[in-house]
């Protein structure tokens, strides 16, 4: 009943919705499971982020046919084409070329007037081995997966003057969103600071604090008996009575501040096992804090409302989020560079020169033989790291399962828990120069992956950037034609290097233009709410703020159907997109 108040309340049903039509309020046709496709298509390319729809869409009148990708390609590659569908698509959404005449609850909408995103996603999602089925899927993932496939495209294209018509590097489409994360270690021993930089990310995913529930001395999973209307011990109560216990279960639903949630992302760690290397890898208490480098133009937010319960099945948090349409991030802000008064870790390699005891120390963890490979087994079952389960059965002694999950619940937050087993041979795990590429991360992905070789993930993590999470979805996404698709990532790369040694263009492995930045203050521009017990299934809605008639308005786009909002259900959603202030109504002219 709860899940059912729920769905109506994201979807606004039982509200006498006015539908609107026109440009950038154009419904999607579901193609089945198809709705997290929608939603996010409907965010990014309908006209609330006019930078893609520039690029992609057109003028409200204009014409649908004038792309200058249509021009330059030929018919039998359209299909194909993710740019061109992803041209198409947006263009149907702002031009109104297919928005029909108003239809309300219960009429019928002329065929004609549909929009169905299936060459759309069949170009997008090609050979990808969750988006390609006809399955639900992550809403978030998909976003992602749109800007990674939209940026490849795009450098492909940095000669096509038509398409951009501007000098300097290409300013793809992620980085809109793109933003950094800095870490800032203190060491307790001697209050030294040591800043690492994060890799770009287009999410910034927040966990919820239901630790903060607690204070109210509640348990949300099994709420007093006290407080469920007599009517719920009917075995025939009517459905008015459902309705009421409904309503009552969602007042008793705590709620909590989205301030919170910031808070909780931007808190100190405490990280007891921290080894320093300016101590001489001496194991000294840290306390870590992480912070944003640059405030993107765009910002998407993630809320966690989806945990592993105890039975490692997925379950939703069943909470409110007191969600502002106006933010102020500037407090979680961090350059990354040493304020008044701090003093550095200087930045020298672990020394290889190790004593006896380190050896000794070493050797044990090194040592492969001992590790029960049925131990090991049934530790990554549990879903923890290859690295992480052999470093915990390598310190219990090789096989003892028990005391291995003992010693990984009090170490798993370790900085060093899921890297590679040290090695007594003295070379270099860091980032190799001739590869380009983290040989850590080469290391983790070959042995967590299992499936393929150090060659092929490093290629992928060449083709997204050293991303780690981006590299494995590259990876399985060209698994069908893998070869295929690495010899044409290094033809691409070598012929970008031999342009860039001409100085005629830019290579594309350094093409790549600072990333956005400025105050850090943000307006809710919509949000994407899902329905259901876990992101792969249910249904998924996104409300939008649409200028109409002069005013701006909250606009429900529920695949088809698309009204005013009455209740916009805020504190529902799973996704929330924000404008940096200082942009609205001037977007990038370089897009």
């Amino acid at each position: 009943m709860n899940a059912t108040y729920a769905f109506d309340a994201i979807t606004e049903s039982g509200s006498k919705l006015i539908p609107v039509s026109g440009p950038g309020l154009q419904g999607l046709q579901n193609l089945g499971n198809s709705c997290y496709i929608n939603t996010v298509v409907q965010t990014l390319f309908s006209g609330n982020v006019p930078e893609l729809s520039k690029r992609y869409g057109t003028t409200p009148g204009g014409s649908v046919t004038s792309h200058p990708l249509f021009q330059s390609i030929s018919g039998r590659d359209v299909p194909d084409d993710a740019l061109v569908q992803t041209v198409k698509l947006a263009m149907a959404l702002t031009s109104g070329a297919y928005a029909g005449p108003l239809k309300y609850d219960g009429e019928d909408l002329d065929p004609k007037y549909r929009l169905a995103p299936r060459m759309y996603k069949n170009a997008i999602a090609r050979n990808h081995s969750e988006f390609s089925t006809g399955q639900q899927q992550d809403a978030a993932h998909f976003f992602q997966h749109v800007l990674e496939h939209l940026d490849n495209s795009e450098l492909r294209l940095k000669d096509n003057d038509d398409f951009y018509k501007h000098s300097g590097p290409v300013p793809v489409s992620s980085n809109l969103f793109a933003f950094k994360t800095v870490s800032r270690t203190v060491c307790t021993a001697d209050s030294m600071i040591k800043y690492r930089d994060g890799a770009p990310e287009t999410i910034l995913s927040l966990r919820i604090p239901m630790e903060l529930i607690k204070t109210r001395n509640v348990d949300m999973d099994n709420p007093p008996e006290a407080k469920r209307p007599k009517s719920e011990e009917k075995q025939d109560h009517s459905e008015s009575d459902e309705a009421k216990v409904a309503e009552d279960q969602e007042i008793d639903k705590p709620t909590i501040k989205f301030q919170h949630c910031l808070e909780a992302w931007h808190a100190p760690v405490v990280m007891d096992d921290y080894k320093w290397p300016h101590l001489n890898n001496t194991v000294v208490p840290a306390t870590s804090q992480t912070g944003i480098a640059n405030f993107p133009r765009y910002l998407m937010v993630q809320l966690q409302r989806y945990e592993l319960g105890p039975d490692w099945a997925p379950k939703k948090l069943e909470v409110n989020i007191e969600m502002p349409e106006q933010m102020d991030l500037t407090s979680l802000k961090c350059t990354g560079e040493p304020q008044d008064g701090e003093i550095l870790v200087p930045d020298k390699e672990v020394l290889h020169d190790v004593t006896m005891t380190d050896v000794s120390t070493l050797a044990v963890l090194t040592e492969q033989t001992n590790i029960d490979e049925q131990a090991l087994s049934q530790l990554m079952d549990m879903g923890f790291s290859m690295n992480g389960c052999k470093r915990a059965l390598s310190q219990v002694g090789g096989s003892d399962v028990e005391a291995a999950m003992n010693w990984i619940f009090e170490h798993n937050m370790d900085p060093d828990f899921n890297d590679p087993l040290p090695d007594l041979s003295g070379r270099d795990s860091a980032k190799s120069p001739s590869s380009g590429v983290d040989e850590n991360i080469v290391q983790q992905l070959v042995e967590s992956l299992g499936c393929f070789t150090s060659d092929q993930v490093k290629a992928a993590l060449k083709a997204t950037d050293g991303a780690m999470e981006r590299a494995a979805d590259w990876l399985f996404s060209n698994m069908d034609d893998l070869d295929s698709a690495i010899a044409a990532l290094e033809k691409s790369n070598f012929q970008d290097s031999a342009t860039s040694i001409t100085g005629n263009q830019t290579s594309t492995s350094d093409n790549s233009t600072p990333l956005d930045d400025g105050p850090g203050k943000y307006t809710l521009l919509g949000c994407i709410s899902h329905i259901g017990k876990n992101t792969g299934s249910g249904h998924y809605v996104c409300h939008l703020k649409k200028v109409i008639s002069g005013e701006t308005k909250w606009v429900i786009f529920n695949d088809e159907k698309v009204a005013l909002s009455e209740h916009t259900p805020l504190e529902h959603a799973y996704l929330y997109l924000f404008q940096r202030d200082d942009t609205i109504g001037l977007p990038d002219a370089r897009f």
